[in-house]
């Protein structure tokens, strides 16, 4: 065998060697198990989003034992307190209907967005307690809540 021919035979071997171990890579993604409820859930409540939720949640907890040791539950502001964390209750149930290969949407700025959705349907849910739907003001607080709706489906679709 000459020089030349070694070479070209190293090289076709190496060669050959690099495309099993591409095959082999392949099957190992193709056969990776799909995660379970539990690792879904898991990568929702370790992401960014989930954390600004929470942090609102912790908040608002926090107002409404405040309130209610010196209010009784007709007091305005305990019950606009009670209906966000309610309206944020929803958004949890939201967030873990996710998919595992979608969590890496679940950002920061998706958790304030978020956050802002339901203090703005608290606004239109007390909007809604003094005036009809058919008030400028509620139909100016409609629309603003349907921005965020909008853009909160975008980032998740």
């Amino acid at each position: 065998m000459s020089f030349n021919s070694n070479y070209r035979f190293l090289f076709i071997a190496f060669v050959l060697i690099l495309s099993s171990i591409n095959v082999l890579a392949q099957k190992r993604v193709a056969t990776k198990p799909s995660p379970t409820p539990a690792d879904q859930s898991s990568m929702v409540r370790s992401s960014a989003a989930f954390a600004e939720v929470v942090l609102r949640q912790t908040e608002l907890e926090s107002d409404i034992e405040e309130l209610s040791t010196e209010y009784t539950e007709e007091y305005p502001k305990l019950k606009a307190s009670r209906f966000e964390l309610s309206a944020l209750q929803i958004e949890f149930k939201k967030l873990f209907l996710v998919k595992a290969n979608e969590t890496s949407k679940l950002t920061v700025a998706l958790g304030k967005i978020i956050v802002r959705k339901v203090a703005l349907e608290t606004d239109l849910w007390e909007l809604r307690q003094k005036y009809a739907d058919d008030h400028p003001d509620v139909k100016r607080a409609q629309r603003k809540l349907a921005v965020f709706e909008k853009a909160i489906k975008e980032i998740l679709q």
